[in-house]
């Protein structure tokens, strides 16, 4: 048994903290979690002290094989899938040390992060395989083109049969792919329904890469479960569509934000640009009720290291009108129950795993406390 002492405890849900809680683990899962506890007196009781417990942070959106370099594309062409794989190892490691006990890896080649996934070592990690993309669409180079509806249904098919947990699904185009536009539709609305019909048929959850507002349309009325970006982009900034935003809520479709950037990079200057036109999208999406997750993208380029995810606890509050506890429940609860995991972590609660991040301070008060790392625990294993 090992108990764990500190000053506050965010559970994952609620915006009041419990004082003074005391978490009891056994066998790498909380048996319980209250303030006044009296730990067993054979448990290993470890004090945090000023410290706040929070449960570990879910990474909705990260790429492992991606080595967030200034060309993460063009390494693709110069590694090989054993390579890719022992990048992809670090990289969760790295985002394990930050608190992220949950990856979803929504984008790789040859299916390699598969082959992570139950190291006990590493985050917990769920993987969708390469994305299903249009010919020489967005990430063309990963393996997951498909032609038509029914390239489409095959391709959902293989992901299904090869074990994956997700499916994606670049229903637009996208920055890091050349003759690909961010703002243009990939896919017509046939096959962006066909591929839900697969998924769902098959158990599991789909998502849409989509920044332009018909991609994002396409997402919403096929009924993927959550879109990736969200960005209503166009050819030349920034614009909501009320429609199709409340098309999103009216289908219970999930927005997964991709925030957290690390400090010290500046963005370029078509990018640093659309900022405000951004913030005034998110708002609007926000204002209409839509749910949305905080994920990060990581991987992509040297201002989205694999452990950036906390910086969007800043980036929603700062940026967007969060609470910090609105934001951190983004990455907690509501990631995990995106990712159809929500009954077992995301959340501090007697049997749920013991995926728990201890930091100084109160993050509710200061969310610049998340990067005070105290502890990070992985199924009741101390990692950091």
């Amino acid at each position: 048994m090992l108990a764990l002492r500190a000053a506050r405890l965010f559970d994952g849900e609620s915006s009041a903290l419990v004082e003074q809680p005391v978490v009891l683990v056994d066998q790498g899962q909380i048996v319980a979690a209250a303030a006044g506890l009296e730990p067993p007196a054979d448990a290993e009781v470890v004090d945090l002290g000023d410290a706040t417990l929070v449960p570990g942070l879910v990474d909705a959106h990260i790429h492992l094989t991606f080595d967030a370099s200034t060309d993460p594309v063009g390494r693709f062409d110069r590694v090989d899938d054993a390579e890719l794989l022992a990048g992809a190892r670090v990289a969760a490691e790295r985002a394990l040390q930050a608190g992220v006990t949950t990856v979803r890896d929504l984008g790789d080649r040859n299916y390699v992060t598969l082959a992570l996934r139950g190291d006990p070592g590493l985050p917990r990690i769920l993987s969708a395989g390469p994305p299903i993309t249009s010919m020489k669409g967005h990430c063309w180079f990963l393996g997951g083109e498909a032609l038509g509806v029914d390239g489409v249904r095959r391709a959902v098919r293989e992901r299904a049969e090869r074990g994956v947990d997700v499916v994606k699904v670049m229903a637009t185009g996208g920055e890091l792919t050349a003759g690909t536009q961010p703002h243009l539709a990939q896919f017509g609305l046939a096959a962006m329904r066909a591929a839900v019909e697969e998924a769902h048929r098959a158990g599991l959850p789909i998502t849409a890469h989509a920044h332009g507002a018909p991609g994002i349309f396409n997402a919403a009325s096929a009924g993927f479960d959550s879109v990736e970006h969200c960005s209503f982009t166009t050819e030349t900034g920034a614009s909501p569509d009320a429609g199709i935003i409340q098309a999103l809520l009216t289908n219970g479709v999930t927005v997964s934000a991709t925030l957290g950037h690390l400090p010290g990079f500046p963005l370029p200057p078509r990018i640093a640009a659309l900022i405000p036109q951004l913030s005034g999208v998110f708002h609007q999406i926000r204002e209409a009720g839509v749910p949305v997750v905080c994920s990060s993208d990581g991987g992509i380029g040297p201002a989205k290291p694999h452990d950036c995810l906390p910086y969007g606890v800043g980036e929603m509050v700062t940026l967007l009108g969060y609470t910090p506890a609105e934001a951190l429940r983004s990455m907690t609860s509501q990631a995990a129950d995106l990712c159809r995991i929500g009954d077992r972590v995301g959340r501090i609660r007697p049997g749920y795993e013991a995926d728990l991040l201890a930091v100084a301070g109160n993050p509710l008060t200061d969310p610049e406390a998340i990067h005070d790392v105290v502890g990070v625990w992985r199924g009741g294993v101390r990692v950091r």
